[in-house]
């Protein structure tokens, strides 16, 4: 685990930021390879990611927000400020598919403005979301968050007790949530690359990333570690998350859409 890469002086460079910034990187540099076999300007690409950006951090800190009103009670600037009230910088606290939720309407919003169709830009765009993801979860595991239950497996995981993970199972072996995450997210990229080619109509990629991997984040909840105030039912062996609801919801309307779509490509081959 290295939370920071390196310091000098009163500069630290922080591992979960700089793979935040390179996950941007990578996934404007992918979406500009696309858009260009596309006929999209690539600049297009980085207009659409600062929105993207603005909207899923919006998204995530809100959701977060909403779940943990008490956490910020009698100090609601912080919830914007990086300055914390307790003497703190940065901001904690993130709902990545809260995120996702949000940067959704701000793209569609920007691609609007500019007579982008939606669909097509998304499954340019998606491939992006997927390693971007992968990436960013590297910096989870430097920093030692967003971390699993205790476990028996042999890939069980100690972190240190300067860290998160390490100070709330001491010396205990948890799942490594955020090495699966990197795993499959890193899969799910590639796989929508290599069905690039052969996509049936405009948003079928963009609706099979959230088909395929609604489900992975509903299983690995079951051995994530969240504090109480995001578990909205206690069903013994498993609780019940906010991800997990989110989780059901994107999957039943990413099925709807893609057998909607699947059906208009069959009829339009069925008429050539």
């Amino acid at each position: 685990m290295h939370p920071v890469i390196f310091e000098i002086g009163a500069f630290k460079l922080h591992s979960y930021g700089l793979m935040f910034f390179l996950a941007f990187v990578f996934g404007v540099w992918l979406g500009t390879v696309r858009a260009r076999k596309v006929g999209i300007a690539p600049g297009k690409v980085m207009d659409l990611t600062m929105w993207i950006l603005v909207g899923s951090l919006v998204g995530a800190r809100s959701s977060y927000v909403i779940f943990h009103l008490g956490e910020f009670r009698g100090r609601w600037l912080d919830i914007i400020n990086p300055f914390q009230s307790d003497g703190t910088i940065g901001i904690a606290g993130l709902i990545v598919l809260g995120g996702v939720l949000l940067a959704v309407p701000a793209a569609w919003i920007y691609l609007k403005k500019n007579n982008i169709p939606f669909l097509k830009m998304m499954d340019v765009m998606v491939p992006s979301l997927a390693f971007g993801m992968a990436i960013g979860r590297i910096g989870c595991f430097l920093n030692g968050c967003c971390f699993g239950l205790p476990t028996d497996m042999p890939w069980g995981v100690v972190f240190p007790e300067t860290c998160y993970a390490g100070s709330v199972f001491l010396h205990q072996h948890i799942h490594p949530t955020q090495l699966y995450a990197i795993l499959f997210t890193g899969l799910l990229g590639t796989v929508l690359l290599l069905r690039t080619p052969y996509k049936r109509f405009e948003g079928e990629l963009f609706f099979l990333f959230f088909l395929i991997y609604s489900p992975y984040r509903f299983l690995v909840e079951i051995v994530r570690y969240y504090r109480d105030s995001m578990i909205l039912l206690d069903l013994g062996t498993i609780n019940f998350t906010v991800s997990m609801l989110m989780s059901m919801v994107i999957f039943v309307a990413a099925v709807i859409l893609l057998v909607k779509g699947y059906g208009v490509a069959r009829g339009a081959d069925e008429k050539r």
